[in-house]
């Protein structure tokens, strides 16, 4: 990365920015975010090259030369918009983080305003396009669908998930690692970390350049997505919990089936092979046995994550000692 890239001093909103493909709008972004963020404070802008095979490279490049608060970083290749968005988190060195899109859908103008509702006590500000400005049938429609499934189980309750104009302080997402398409639900890990989190509605502008990246096949890697969030949720220390849970339930269904099995034998006039309860009898059993062999490993995997790391099963906000509550 270019020293001319670099700032000596530290911003306090660094604004990350995924591009894929987006060569037209990059001059136009950049000066969109230096007119809502010149008079506020001090400031950063992340431009993170998802392996764009336009002429983006070059566009961030130049405009990485032409402005100092301007930070290029230059994927290997196209690893999606989370690995993107991760990347920039790695690089930023904002006491604040605010990723946007590219594609000049987002406005910039509502970056103050996302920052300020953090200055009123909240952790994060989510931002919640209530005027869309895309395809009804399919954006609008399945994300509406999948922000209510993603609310009703996570308990987080906002309007728009899939809005990527957010702001986050850094301590609640310090030690966050994303995966898949799971930078939507960065308000509820951040939740999880005891954040206080609150949404604003922000301007949607309709695409002027390009074509969007996603379809409908996007809400299906969301709910998949959103069976991991929930195991992790409810399981991540004890997945045997789950693995057990459904060992057991198979093999209670296999002594059942066998129950029956007798029973037709001896008193319902039907030999064993009359019926698919033998075959029922060994398949559950062993799905029982197997989903409980699975949920011994996993055990031995979260312990060997947790203390080969060092880490910690829960977090600690603050500590107060006796001498420091007398001096208070």
């Amino acid at each position: 990365m270019s020293q001319a890239c670099k700032r000596p001093n530290t911003p306090r909103v660094s604004v990350i920015v995924p591009i894929y493909n987006e060569q037209d709008t990059v001059s136009e972004l950049c000066r969109r975010i230096e007119e809502a963020l010149r008079d506020w404070g001090s400031y950063e802008v992340i431009l993170v090259n998802d392996g764009s095979t336009d002429g983006s490279r070059t566009a961030i490049n130049e405009r990485c030369r032409q402005a100092s608060h301007v930070t290029a970083v230059h994927l290997r290749r196209n690893f999606g918009q989370t690995a993107a968005i991760m990347a920039g988190i790695d690089v930023a060195r904002g006491e604040i983080l605010v990723p946007m899109d590219g594609d000049l859908q987002n406005d910039p103008a509502d970056i103050p305003r996302l920052v300020a509702e953090l200055d009123n006590g909240f952790d994060v500000c989510s931002g919640w396009r209530r005027d869309r400005k895309d395809n009804f049938a399919r954006r609008i429609l399945p994300s509406r669908a999948a922000n209510l499934l993603i609310s009703w189980i996570s308990g987080v309750r906002l309007h728009d998930y899939g809005c990527t104009l957010k702001a986050y302080r850094r301590k609640v997402i310090k030690d966050l690692r994303l995966y898949g398409e799971m930078h939507r639900f960065i308000p509820i890990y951040a939740t999880w970390q005891g954040a206080r989190v609150t949404e604003l509605p922000v301007t949607h502008h309709p695409r002027r350049f390009g074509r969007s990246k996603y379809g409908l096949e996007r809400t299906l890697k969301v709910v998949l997505d959103l069976i991991v969030l929930k195991f992790l949720a409810d399981y991540s220390q004890k997945p045997i919990y789950v693995f057990g849970g459904f060992g057991l339930l198979s093999i209670l269904g296999a002594f059942v089936c066998f129950g029956l099995m007798v029973y037709y034998k001896f008193w319902g006039g039907k030999s064993f092979i009359a019926t698919p309860l033998p075959s029922l009898v060994t398949m559950l059993f062993l799905m029982g046995f197997i989903s409980i062999l699975m949920g011994l490993i996993a055990e031995l995997v979260m312990r060997t994550y947790y203390e080969s790391q060092g880490k910690k099963t829960y977090l600690v906000d603050e500590v107060v000692r006796p001498y420091q509550a007398e001096e208070q």
